[in-house]
């Protein structure tokens, strides 16, 4: 937690000399010397681009298949499985579309239409660079090793699937191989978070860079930018709320002052994986039995993360309107889709929204560069996004518990827990 609040601080403090020294560098400078001062600024954002995108492959597949294995056999665990991963499907079209729906409703990328760079500008989203036919075409890899050299993210995902799911039905025999990529990804977790000590670098250039070729008017952006995205965070929760009650009735209101430490937690470290302990602990104290907790709760880590989705979409549609890159409904429906499968896998992963959005921003022909508009406020969109996730998974777990009739009566505050 210490290092996290100091790269923040980091951050911060490399998005406010960006923001001095792109203005300083805006009244002071010509318009070919500012052009010249981005291009020089854009040096290191390429840099930081490079080291994200390298990360990309290995910890798609190590996190997936780990996350796939210890699943273990949908059909062993039988109707928990089969509800669980439903109830996690469900949640996550709602946030994709929610996300897309708002940020096709608000449209705050607009606002920095025509300030971004002008090579980057110049690409644009073909509309025949993702037909139906590509797309199936590019599901499977010819060779894996081929995909992961090129971060070809679907074909990846697409073998880690094949893979982890043939890991979980070998049983036994696979154990050693599946600690191995465990292993794999934990150090892909270290790697991430060597990356990202030079995050505020990036965010000093990409700012910097920004401010001195378009002014201060652009910064506005993000205040608006952040407001919307709360509010849609707002309507999430709301969601999460009301389909709980259908299945709760009012011990959803009780479900959510159980809920509260946690979330809390998740929104003041923006990690909810450090919320994770409360979390389970809330849920027992609710009433959950532990085998259901200790079974839903970790694959929701995984695989049901709402808060996460909800900006994916949310982000990378805006990326893609500050570069004037106008995207179809079948196109956003698709980019869906990939998102559905790229964001599966990756709890724990330091500003996985980031990695996320990188590898889907390169499938679909927008500029990855786009996405250092975010980083330096990616904390604060990540405080919401961590404490939404807590939420949603400890509905899930909950709403679980009762399809299975496996829900007690609530503990009292002091209870001991098994």
């Amino acid at each position: 937690m210490n290092k996290q609040s100091r790269l923040t601080t980091y951050i911060l403090i490399g998005l406010a000399l960006g923001i001095i020294t792109g203005y300083i560098a805006n009244i002071n400078l010509v318009d070919a010397s500012r052009a010249s001062f981005a291009d020089t600024m854009a040096l290191i954002t390429t840099l930081f681009l490079r080291l994200i995108k390298m990360i990309i492959a290995p910890l798609v597949f190590s996190t997936l298949v780990c996350g796939i294995a210890k699943m273990g056999d949908a059909t062993a665990v039988g109707r928990v499985g089969v509800k669980t991963l439903g109830w996690f499907f469900i949640a996550s079209v709602m946030s994709l579309t929610l996300g897309l729906i708002l940020v096709n409703l608000f449209r705050p990328g607009d606002a920095l239409l025509g300030h971004m760079a002008a090579t980057a500008a110049k690409t644009d989203l073909a509309t025949s660079s993702l037909t139906l036919k590509d797309f199936v075409t590019h599901l499977v890899p010819a060779s894996i090793v081929d995909g992961m050299a090129k971060n070809e993210i679907l074909q990846i995902v697409i073998f880690s699937l094949f893979f982890g799911s043939a890991a979980a039905a070998i049983g036994p025999k696979a154990n050693a191989l599946i600690e191995a990529l465990d292993g794999v990804a934990h150090v892909m977790l270290k790697v991430t978070g060597y990356v990202m000590k030079f995050a505020p670098f990036a965010v000093f250039a990409a700012v910097a860079g920004t401010i001195a070729k378009s002014g201060l008017g652009v910064l506005s952006t993000y205040g608006v930018f952040m407001a919307e995205f709360y509010f849609g965070i707002a309507l999430l929760w709301a969601l999460l709320i009301f389909i709980g009650f259908l299945f709760l009735k009012g011990r959803i209101f009780d479900l959510m002052k159980e809920m509260r430490s946690p979330a809390l937690l998740a929104f003041s470290t923006a990690s909810s994986e450090a919320a994770y302990p409360k979390t389970l602990e809330g849920l027992e104290r609710f009433g959950v039995r532990n085998r259901i907790a200790s079974f839903v709760l970790p694959i929701g880590y995984s695989f049901n993360l709402d808060g996460s989705m909800m900006y994916c979409t949310f982000a990378t549609v805006f990326i893609a309107q500050a570069y004037g890159i106008e995207m179809s409904l079948g196109q956003q429906m698709t980019m869906m889709a990939v998102l559905m499968l790229t964001s599966k896998g990756m709890a724990g992963v330091p500003r996985a929204s980031l990695v996320v959005i990188a590898a889907t921003l390169g499938q679909f022909n927008i500029p990855e560069a786009g996405m250092l508009l975010l980083l330096g406020i990616d904390h604060f969109l990540d405080m919401a996004r961590s404490a939404t996730n807590v939420i949603g998974n400890g509905i899930a777990t909950a709403v679980v518990a009762k399809w299975e009739g496996e829900m007690d009566p609530p503990k009292p505050a002091n209870a001991e827990l098994a």
